[in-house]
């Protein structure tokens, strides 16, 4: 029983810094546009410059 003791802090621990993680992500907009890459490829345009 004495395990559980340090598993629980543990696992709220780890769940919180992934919950924390995630926020991060949705604030920085790292979730902008998920269609526009899968256009992209299937496009015939070649674009040889890349973006600043």
């Amino acid at each position: 029983m004495e395990v559980l003791a340090i598993l629980i802090p543990i696992s709220l621990l780890l769940g919180g810094a992934g919950l924390l993680a995630f926020f991060y992500t949705v604030r920085t907009n790292q979730y902008d546009d998920p269609e526009g890459d899968s256009r992209r490829i299937l496009s015939g345009e070649w674009d040889d410059r890349p973006k600043p």
